[in-house]
Order: C-alpha cells, then structure tokens, then sequence
C-alpha cells in the first residue's frame, strides 16, 4: 500500500512540473512552483492496519463505486486515480486558457510586462507554492497522503474538503457522531456496534458524502460480510470489534476532531515585492486570474468602455452611480495593491478582492521593521482607511489595482521630526534585498 501512495505520488508531481524548457532558453521572472517544501517528515515503516483499510476506502470513494475487494487489481485502481486527479487537472486549466485567450483579444499586453506574473498560493499540509489551476489536485492528493500518517486526521480533511455541500456534511457528521454516542452509551450492546451499509439513511446521508466511511474505518470499524435473517445472501456491515473504556475514550475524541473539522484551502500568497522609487507606480497591467468574468463578458469589455464616455455625459442620480460601481467591483476575485513609503520606495502585494482593510494593514505591518509604530494608509483621493473598518478591500474601491500612500501616525512623525528626520527603519531588510525596478 505505501508503495502504491508513492508511486501516485510521484505519477502527480512529474505531471505537476510544466512542461520541459531547453538549457539555452533564459530565465523566467516568474516566482518558482515549489511541489513541496519544509523538513522532511519520518517515513512509518510499514503503514497501519487502519491506514491501509481507510487509505483503499478512499480510493474506492474516487471511483465511486463500494470499497475494492482484496482481490481487486491495484494497477487498475491506480490508474483509475490518475484518471481521475487528469481530468479534475485538465478541466480547471481548460478553463483557466479560456480566460486567458479572450482576455489576450482585448488588451492585455505580453506576460512580460504584466505587474506580477501570476496568482499563486501556498499548501498548509506541504507548504508548496501553487498555482491556481493545481491547488485543488494538489492538497488533495496531500490529504491522501496523509493517510499514511493519520487515517483519522486524513479522513476528516477528506469530509469537510472535498463535498461542497456544508448541509450534507453536517448531516452526515450528525449522524456518524450518533453512531459513536449510541455504542459509548450501551458499549455491551452489539446492535449499535453494527452499522448495515444498505440502510437507507446510510445511503442517503452518509454514503454521498465523501471520507464518511474512510473515517469509521479509520475510529475502528471493519468491513464484514453478515448473514441477514430472511436473506438467503450476506450483505455487507461496517462492524466495530473493540469496545473497551480505553478505545472508546479515543474514538470519542475522534468524533470531536470530526465535528470541529475545517476544510483545507490554499492560503493566497501575497507575493510582497519592493521596489525603488518609480514615476511609473501608478502603471498596472494584471494577468486574467484577476478577473472574475465569464469568456464572453471579457469580449464584452472594450464595448463597454466605449460607451463609458457616454454614460458620463449623462445625467445619473447618486444610487445609479453606486449601482455601476459594484458591479465594476464584482468583476476581480483579487487586487493588487502598492504602498508607496516615506523614502519613496514601494512595497507591492496580492490581495481577495474580499479581503478585509485589516489583512491590508497587517501585511504593511509585517513588511516593516517597527510595524508597531502606528501608521496610516491614504487611498487615491485623500481617503484614510481604517484598520478596525469591517470592510472589504472592493467595498474601499480598492480593486483591481490601486496606489496607496504611507504616512506615520502624527505622534511617531512629530518624534522622527525631533530626531532631525532619522525616523525608524521601514522595510526588513530581506525585502529590501530583493528591491526591483519598475519597469
């Protein structure tokens, strides 16, 4: 089984990297796709019992069909995965290069003067760097991963990962959590330590849920065929075997990790970048992830900014207005923001367009070597945000790319004034190392 999850492992990684690139060609400004990273993790050296039934269970659930037989070919089920994780992969970049070609026939100029070249994310289970196209098929195959480490842990990623339904996880979390209390209640009794996988509540409301029955293998319970009075054929039963205080004290904690369960998701990277002081800072040029557009509503753009000039000469009543400028808003999933300094550098990031003003402040904060000291951001226009505002960066008009000015709070300034203008220090130094200039 572990060289089973290895060789899959391997199978997405190699198709993870890109295509190849000859030695003669330059290189690329583009920030490079780490597939994993960080200290590497102690190798079991055998996976456990509970790891192999979950981690087939698993794979069973991706067929979608019940959980393999012993006799049930690997290679067939691991080309079924593959199959798999292919198609997820090849219909999120169909999408992404449909995006890509119109926004290409309107105005978007060559990659290499785009402001940043890309949007890009980071795995809490791998710390790799992702792409948006690949951060779906990557933490997944990361949760199968780790079956081989926490069955329990893995499978509980499983179910608040990968359904997007969150009714039909709670449901089904309600119902499995009723399982594990009925048998701590009445441990003797055997009726509650056997689950019948054709109940039609099984079926409806656990079974359509994806790591459900991962999980009750993982807490204990074995796949075992049961003659059924009545029935001349056996059927199929989840079946818990032990039900000492010890092992029950554990799966109740299983079941608590399984009801506070969150759903793995890629951290956007804000990419911070610096940059020396430019005439050219007010000049943005974003690649297509920034836009939330259909394809056709992309062709649709330089149509629209040609009536722009006249739907200014009209007369428009002040909710109009507001009425236009969400929906203008509506059109990116991110923004990128440049904060210029007091020294007259610039300090740039990547932000969700429905990120509040407080991610802002605290990514200007720890960009600083005294982000203690208080300071205040001014939007185009003279506006000064506040840090303790609940609202989104769109809601601010601060998309899809914008310049925003730095100052000290006036105390700290009056201070620096006082000191004959030798103010703190401002950005870290490892950020200044890598100072750019803008093209």
């Amino acid at each position: 089984m572990k060289k089973f999850f290895e060789d899959i492992k391997k199978d997405i990684k190699f198709k993870s990297a890109g295509p190849g690139k000859k030695l003669a060609e330059g290189g690329s400004s583009k920030p490079r796709v780490v597939q994993n990273s960080g200290p590497a993790k102690p190798r079991h050296a055998a996976p456990t019992e509970g790891a192999q039934k979950a981690g087939a269970a698993a794979l069973a659930r991706i067929e979608g069909q019940s959980r393999p037989r012993a006799q049930t070919s690997q290679d067939a089920i691991r080309l079924q995965v593959k199959r798999e994780l292919d198609a997820e992969a090849a219909a999120v970049a169909a999408t992404e290069k449909e995006k890509i070609t119109a926004v290409e026939g309107s105005s978007v100029k060559d990659p290499v003067f785009l402001s940043v070249t890309g949007v890009y994310f980071t795995c809490p289970l791998t710390g790799a760097t992702l792409t948006k196209s690949g951060r779906e098929v990557h933490i997944k195959e990361a949760i199968f991963m780790r079956f081989e480490e926490d069955a329990v842990e893995a499978s509980i990623m499983m179910v608040h990962t990968f359904n997007k339904d969150r009714e039909k996880v709670k449901a089904a979390v309600d119902i499995i959590s009723k399982y594990i209390e009925n048998i701590c209640k009445n441990p003797t009794e055997e009726k509650y330590r056997k689950i019948k996988l054709s109940n039609k509540v099984f079926q409806e409301k656990v079974k359509t849920v994806e790591g459900s029955r991962e999980f009750l293998q993982a807490v204990g319970f074995q796949s075992i065929m049961l003659d059924v009075q009545g029935q001349e054929e056996s059927e199929e039963f989840l079946v818990l075997m032990e039900h000492d205080p010890e092992a029950l004290e554990v799966m109740k904690e299983s079941m608590d990790r399984l009801q506070r369960g969150e759903p793995v998701r890629a951290q956007l990277d804000h990419q911070p970048q610096t940059f020396r002081p430019s005439p050219n800072a007010m000049r943005f040029e974003l690649p297509p992830e920034f836009y939330n557009l259909t394809a056709e509503e992309l062709k649709r753009e330089q149509q629209q900014k040609s009536e722009a000039v006249e739907k200014n000469a009209m007369l428009r009543t002040k909710a109009m207005r507001e009425r236009e400028e969400q929906r203008e808003r509506r059109k990116y999933n991110y923004t990128l923001l440049r904060i210029r300094l007091p020294d007259g550098n610039i300090l740039q990031g990547t932000f969700l367009a429905w990120d509040k003003v407080s991610v802002l402040f605290q990514f200007v904060r720890d960009s600083l070597v005294d982000g203690w000291q208080p300071f205040e951001l001014v939007a185009p226009g003279g506006h000064k945000l506040r840090e303790a505002q609940e609202l989104a960066l769109n809601e601010c008009s601060l998309v899809p790319a914008v310049l925003l000015t730095f100052s000290w709070d006036a105390a700290v300034q009056a201070d620096i004034s006082a000191a004959v203008g030798k103010g703190p220090a401002l950005l870290k130094p490892e950020l200044l190392k890598n100072i750019r200039t803008l093209g």
